[in-house]
């Protein structure tokens, strides 16, 4: 959890600094979105190449791998500016980050029992999000203009490398006896269709977590600025958002452990359905009944992957574990990158409380799906054999 804590640390000070740095004067406009297109365009390579590399070298030899990437594409921005250098350097970091949380998630999993998996999985999400909330302290602290925050990042990235300097490595993983050879039939990619069989709920969610995690940090800010609140306000109604979905981790993932989690997850979308409905119904009448209804989404909303995948996991053999991460994370960085646009667009033609019409429905997705699951009959042994031969 350092190491990734570290990791985060030094993505999200890039992704700042990067920022920062297209934002200057003389710039290319076009020149700024084919570099900011190359991380969601890494990420989405590095959910599909981080299976076959763990099934060769293991997951520690691959985070280790991973981690010498990211730090390799960091240190380039310390040496150029050069335009097509940087888009290079930002797929690489997309690649990086997505192969890290695969290896991370799929390892948890496997080491995770079902009684403490919901709470290790929220101890997994809110290292990521203190991660971000550090990156940009740490950002603010040396200055989003100075020479040397790119280095800085670079020197943090190099930090999550200590655990392995220290000589500490990871707990083994339980042992597998039933488990084939890397590279046999059972080891290939567990599909989106086949993990819909096994889990709809999971499928389900955590496409729209990928929808919310994007569209509520990104386009909150358009939504306060076109309602009237002032830049200071907008500010920390996101920042009441993040508070709100750490605060809610760890005791969501301690429910999750000791009640069943398609409850857990059909009360979390009937909960974020009602305050999407609310705040375009009646937030704007009040600015504090406002920052109430957006903690109520941001802790309800945010917690949803966690209990998702804790879900997923219950339901899959041992040896599916890389191949689902990889599958899933898939599915969620496709729900990043494919909806800003979706939700600015309604925006733009139906107003403010629109973007709710998009965050409201995904959550509705997740409280149908959960029914669904709640109500139909469980996978037996052989339609998850028959699933398995199929992949």
């Amino acid at each position: 959890m350092a190491s990734v804590c570290l990791a985060c640390i030094g993505s999200a000070m890039l992704t700042t600094a990067v920022s920062f740095h297209l934002g200057k004067p003389g710039v290319d406009p076009d020149v700024v979105q084919i570099v900011l297109t190359a991380y969601p365009l890494g990420f989405l390579i590095g959910c599909l190449m981080t299976r076959p590399l763990v099934a060769r070298h293991g997951h520690e030899r691959t985070f280790l791998l991973i981690l010498t990437t990211a730090l390799l594409s960091a240190l380039g921005f310390v040496f150029t500016d050069f335009m097509p250098g940087w888009f290079c350097f930002r797929l690489l970091g997309g690649m990086s980050m997505a192969s890290m949380f695969v290896v991370c998630e799929s390892w948890i999993n496997l080491y995770a029992e079902q009684h403490n998996r919901g709470a290790m999985f929220s101890i997994y999400m809110l290292t990521t999000a203190i991660a971000v909330l550090l990156g940009q302290i740490l950002v603010a602290l040396v200055g989003p203009k100075s020479p040397h925050l790119f280095l800085v990042a670079a020197a943090t990235v190099l930090l999550a490398f200590a655990p392995k300097f220290a000589g500490l490595r990871w707990p083994t993983l339980p042992s597998l006896p039933n488990d084939p050879a890397p590279g046999a039939k059972a080891d290939r990619r567990l599909g989106p269709l086949a993990l819909f069989r096994l889990a709809p709920v999971t499928v389900v969610a955590i496409f729209q977590a990928g929808i919310t995690n994007m569209n509520i940090f990104v386009l909150t800010p358009l939504y306060g600025t076109q309602i009237g609140l002032s830049a200071a306000a907008t500010v920390w109604l996101v920042t009441t958002i993040s508070i709100a979905g750490m605060l809610a981790q760890t005791p969501v993932g301690w429910l999750s452990d000791r009640f069943d989690r398609r409850l857990m997850l059909l009360v979390q979308g009937l909960v974020a359905v009602t305050a999407c409905a609310t705040i375009a119904w009646v937030g704007t009448l009040s600015v504090p009944l406002l920052f109430v209804l957006f903690f109520v989404y941001g802790a309800t909303a945010l917690t949803i992957y966690p209990v998702a995948m804790a879900f997923g996991a219950s339901q899959l053999h041992s040896r599916h574990m890389v191949a689902a991460s990889g599958t899933l994370l898939l599915l969620y960085s496709i729900g990043n990158v494919a909806t800003p646009g979706v939700a600015a667009g309604l925006m733009a033609h139906l107003g403010p409380p629109a973007m709710f019409l998009l965050l409201g429905g995904g959550a509705a997705l997740v409280t149908v799906a959960a029914c669904y699951n709640l109500l139909r009959r469980p996978v037996t042994v052989p339609v998850l054999q028959s699933v398995e031969e199929r992949v």
